[in-house]
Parts: C-alpha cells; structure tokens; sequence
C-alpha cells in the first residue's frame, strides 16, 4: 500500500518523507490556501517545492471545470516537474479531460469520487488514480469503506489499472481497514501516519526494558 500525505505544508511533507514511507502528496486549493499560496506563479513555485522534496506522484488539481480549462490548466501543471500527476474533478468535462490526457501520457487523479459507478467511468477513461472521499461519505451516514470494497471488487473483475486512492481519511482504522480491503494508495493528515506508531503496550516495554537497563548498569 502507498501512503500519500494530504497537504500542502513543506515541513509537514518532509517530516513524512524523513520518516521513510512517504509515496506521494496531494493537494487542492483548499490546502494550498491554507498556506497562504495564491496566483499561479506562486502556485506553480510552490508545486515545485513539493516535487524536489519527494520522489514521485504529486497530485496538483485544476481549477476550471470546462474541457479546454481543463486541459489547459492540466498541460500546464504536468510541465512543471514529471513526478505531476493531474487531478481533475469527476464531472462530464472531467471525464473528457481524463481521456485526452491519458491518450498523451500524462497521469491523472480523479477526485470527488462517491460512488462506483463514478470510479467505472474514470477506470474507463483512464485514470491512473481514482480517489473515493471515504470520511465524506461518513459525514452523510454512508459507508466510505463499503465504497472502496465494491471499487476494489469492480476493478479487479476487469482488469482495469487505476490504482484505489482512499482519500478523506481521518483516523488510523480508517487507513487499516483501507489496506484490509485492498487500496492501493491512502492518503492522509501526517498526524494518521504518526499515529500508527503509538500503541501503549510499545511505550510501557519500551519504559521497562530502559528502567531495567539502568538498573543493571547502576
């Protein structure tokens, strides 16, 4: 299973990298406004920070939601490092783009995934990531796991190559259950990464075996 970092906070992303499982980022323009990055020299700057601290797959989404916004938008971001990979929303212009795109070799993400009959349709275009918003669907009173189940089980019936991007994930048994059903990539806060260090049963042997080292050694 790949872990992407859902941010676009450098010192967050390297922390993750440092750690030595980081596969990937994604962003949108939510996180790059909550780091204050705005107009599109600086948005550009800013991917390319990102790219020069990971080694592969940074999702960097478009803004429009028309066919030629999007391809423009799209070819633009994939020029600025070959480790882009285009996320584009799922929507009809969407879906069109993904095609155009895949047909010229340049990676795409489709995003705001709720349903799998949303994730088929991206499969057939062909992106290389489809990204189901699990903890969305949560918020509404559905399943965001049974989604990336059925997802899983459609893709593996055909064959298709997008990979599973569970995304919206908000706590550490949301990414475990993700890998338990077979996604191929989850992306998450930092803090869900840090969090599958901790369990309490590690921090009392690990209190024990250093208090009866000092003991012996005193």
């Amino acid at each position: 299973m790949k872990f992407f970092i859902d941010t676009a906070n450098l010192n967050e992303i390297k922390e993750a990298y440092d750690l030595g499982v980081l596969d990937g980022v994604t962003t949108n323009p939510s996180l790059m406004a909550k780091e204050g990055i705005a107009g599109k020299e600086k948005v550009i700057a800013h991917y390319k920070a990102i790219c020069d601290i990971v080694d592969n797959n940074v999702s960097a989404e478009v803004i429009a939601t028309d066919f030629e916004g999007i391809i423009r938008e799209g070819k633009d971001l994939a020029r600025i490092d070959d480790k882009i990979v285009v996320k584009v929303p799922m929507i009809k212009d969407g879906i069109k783009a993904i095609k155009k795109f895949t047909s010229e070799g340049i990676r795409t993400n489709c995003t705001l995934v709720f349903s799998s009959g949303q994730a088929l349709l991206a499969a057939k275009a062909g992106a290389s990531y489809v990204s189901p918003f699990i903890g969305r669907l949560d918020d509404i009173s559905q399943d965001g796991l049974e989604l990336i189940g059925q997802i899983r089980h459609i893709y593996d019936n055909y064959g298709y190559g997008t990979e599973v991007l569970a995304a919206s994930i908000r706590h550490t048994m949301h990414l475990i259950k993700c890998a338990e059903i077979g996604a191929d990539v989850a992306t998450c806060p930092l803090k869900v990464i840090m969090d599958l260090l901790n369990h309490p049963l590690t921090d009392s042997g690990l209190a024990k075996f250093l208090a009866d080292h000092k003991k012996a050694n005193s």
